[in-house]
């Protein structure tokens, strides 16, 4: 039964986004369903994978949370909410999870953000997700500007984005609270002239 909601969830006209899901070379970038829920859940729980991020590590009840918004936001429109599984196209393993919100509709912008499982770091998943993205915000719901957000210290973050044509725009000071503290962030971002420009 599981499985057929699986297939009826991915399969469904009315929720199918025209973008979705995204292909890369060995990536798919699809929507959530219900029964991704452990293999989100085992990752989430890790210290390492949430360390960067503005989440401390997935108690039950928020990994729960966490797809239930995911499933909602598929069935809002317009859909401005893009919470997507990161899968292996050889045999549909969750590996992380991306997502690509549109925050401001009148500018046509929105921001993205990716975590991977530790057993999948150094293999140019991040990259290939991050490249997922931005032809989803571009190509598929025809953006103008896509930014993210990467802790300083984020020594693969920053060269993931920098990789995929993203620039550096500044220093946001304190702009974070983790850890019982006030931390900085970069901001990058890429504009759809300069992505398509570089053929990406």
């Amino acid at each position: 039964m599981q499985w057929w909601n699986m297939f009826r969830s991915l399969t469904n006209s009315f929720y199918r986004h025209p973008g979705l899901p995204v292909n890369t070379s060995r990536l798919l970038l699809r929507d959530f369903v219900a029964a991704d829920h452990a293999s989100v859940h085992r990752y989430a729980v890790d210290p390492k994978v949430t360390q960067y991020t503005e989440r401390e590590p997935n108690r039950e009840a928020d990994t729960k949370v966490f797809l239930a918004h995911a499933l909602a936001a598929q069935r809002r429109r317009p859909r401005k909410q893009f919470d997507l599984a990161v899968v292996l196209k050889q045999d549909g393993y969750l590996l992380g999870a991306c997502g690509l919100h549109v925050t401001q509709p009148p500018r046509n912008e929105g921001y993205l953000g990716y975590w991977l499982g530790r057993p999948f770091w150094g293999n140019g998943y991040a990259t290939e997700t991050v490249k997922g993205l931005l032809t989803l915000g571009f190509q598929g719901l025809e953006l103008h500007r896509i930014i993210a957000y990467c802790c300083p210290e984020n020594v693969g973050s920053i060269r993931c984005l920098e990789k995929v044509g993203m620039r550096q725009e500044g220093r946001l000071r304190q702009h974070t609270w983790k850890h019982g503290l006030w931390q900085d962030m970069f901001l990058y971002a890429i504009l759809a002239h300069e992505w398509r420009r570089a053929g990406r």
